[in-house]
């Protein structure tokens, strides 16, 4: 029996501390090797530490709430039939040069490289972990990775190609039919269970049933997708909240409102969002102190950074939006029976680009040592979301090719993730241009500051009736405003300017969008 030391790895980029945010497993504990044993936070993000050992929980030498060096000691563990003195574990520990046959794809050193949460949500969504094909550095595989595979798996199984079988009590593929039982904490009731031998959803949907113990192919639904039934997530929730009210004996809770066409619509349901404003948090209470660390206080050196490196000037405009509110009123029910939430913010995207590609200073960033304007190639846009933490910009990368609904359902994946703090670093990496929406909350104008060391972000405003001159007569109109903030180092206010009249006129004429 020997001690081994576990330090806090370097689980960002150049991180040199990180907040111990919660432990997981308690002294006594027995853990298994990638098990997860802490949250930490980071500039970025909450993410799991694994454990490098099996072994016992000896001693954990951090508590919740305590900033930690990178390099500290945060816990022991005693592991069986090692000899010698404690010996040191890093984050990724060199693998053994025989590793057992676990099921999955070998790397060159005989293991997967995988990060704590995508290995869980592998098991969850039925995927083998081995056979995920890895984006990060020296292929390590992400999340985000994970659902991609996953929907192909899906997308597989819809076009006819039978599913793998799984072993039971384990979650199964995206697509497949879930026995009963394999899904939640338990079998559901005999009431809930459906005669359904197959029923498509994409993965989030898969697991959010699975996380209130819903038999997926007992929820009603009239879509279908490949002549199969198609389920959704408003679907499972709603399918929830009548099983909570029947338990209750009480009525369910009425669905709300739809929003008016001339309001910034919120978010409708699980994984649909507009922008930044759009989250609903409990804010601290009068009197409180709020440590400012972590994710904050990298949002607050950003912003210092951004505010006092660029000079920013800032064009604000309004736009005549009546025909968008229309056409997105049009396409919102196919886009749910396609199983996605359609906001205005993928049509702004798109108007973007088309923006960026006429007018390329927009997309550009300032080396300053070289002495170099680089006009960038890639359309990454990023969308700043309101979370607990602060505001988290994930991106959408290769915006310009990709179609208005695939847009709308990553974007309501990043915004969903980032504001459960799911979400990878990398997918808050290698943005070009940045739209946020202070709009859903109020307000038409604002002074966005740029997401450094990006040139120009446009702010979105409120879509409100306003009175417009429209062939010749002064009637009511949805009206939004647009503010766009730029480098003045970089753009001129003549191309800023220029750029903004661009957007103006595809959010105008949003069929236009049709030729990009």
């Amino acid at each position: 029996m020997s001690v081994r030391e576990f330090k806090l790895p370097d689980v960002g980029e150049g991180l040199t501390e990180a907040e111990i945010v919660n432990w997981l497993v308690a002294e006594g504990d027995s853990v298994e090797e990638d098990q997860p044993v802490a949250e930490v936070e980071t500039d970025k993000a909450v993410v799991e530490v694994p454990a490098p050992v099996d072994g016992t929980v000896r001693e954990r030498r951090a508590e919740p709430g305590e900033m930690v060096p990178v390099g500290d000691v945060i816990i022991t563990f005693d592991v069986a039939g090692e000899d010698g003195t404690a010996a040191e574990a890093e984050a990724e520990p060199e693998p053994e040069p025989e590793p057992e046959d676990d099921g999955e794809a070998p790397t060159p050193g005989g293991r997967v490289f995988a990060a704590p949460s995508a290995r869980r949500l592998a098991r969850e969504l039925g995927v083998d972990i081995g056979a995920v094909d890895g984006s990060g550095p020296g292929g390590r595989v992400s999340d985000a990775d994970v659902r991609a595979h996953a929907e192909r798996q899906e997308q597989d199984d819809a076009d006819g190609q039978a599913p793998e079988p799984a072993d039971a009590g384990e979650v199964r593929s995206a697509v497949s039919r879930v026995e009963e039982g394999a899904v939640g904490n338990g079998a559901p009731p005999e009431s809930e269970r459906a005669d359904r031998e197959r029923t498509l959803a994409v993965p989030a949907t898969r697991q959010l049933a699975a996380e209130h113990g819903v038999d997926i192919d007992a929820v009603p639904t009239d879509r279908t997708r490949d002549g199969e039934p198609f389920v959704t997530a408003e679907q499972v929730e709603a399918f929830v909240q009548a099983r909570e009210a029947a338990e209750a004996e009480v009525e369910p809770e009425p669905e709300p409102e739809p929003a008016t066409a001339g309001a910034a619509e919120a978010p409708e349901g699980e994984g649909e969002a507009e922008a930044e404003a759009g989250a609903e948090t409990e804010g601290p209470a009068a009197g409180e102190t709020i440590p400012y660390r972590g994710v904050r206080r990298t949002i607050g050196r950003q912003m210092e950074t951004s505010k006092y490196t660029a000079p920013h000037v800032s064009h604000h405009d309004d736009v005549d939006v009546t025909e968008l509110v229309e056409l997105r009123g049009e396409l919102k029910e196919a886009a749910e029976a396609e199983g996605v939430s359609l906001t205005y913010l993928p049509f702004v995207v798109k108007a973007v680009v088309a923006g960026l590609k006429q007018h390329p200073v927009l997309n550009s960033t300032l080396d300053e040592d070289a002495g170099e304007i680089r006009l960038l190639e890639e359309y990454n846009v990023g969308i700043a979301v309101a979370t607990d933490a602060g505001l988290m910009v994930p991106v959408v990368k290769g915006a310009d090719e990709k179609g208005l609904l695939e847009i709308a359902a990553e974007i309501n994946e990043l915004v969903a993730r980032a504001r459960d703090r799911s979400i990878g670093r990398e997918e808050m990496q290698g943005g070009t241009f940045t739209i946020t929406n202070f709009g859903s909350i109020g307000g038409r104008h604002a002074t966005p500051i740029i997401n450094y060391p990006e040139t120009a972000i446009l702010g979105l405003g409120e879509i409100g009736k306003q009175p417009w001159v429209h062939d010749g007569e002064v009637v009511p109109r949805d009206v939004m405003g647009l503010s766009l903030s730029v480098d003045h180092r970089v753009i001129d206010g003549a191309e800023a300017a220029s750029f903004a009249n661009t957007v103006k006129r595809y959010l105008a004429n949003p069929s236009l969008l049709l030729l990009e």
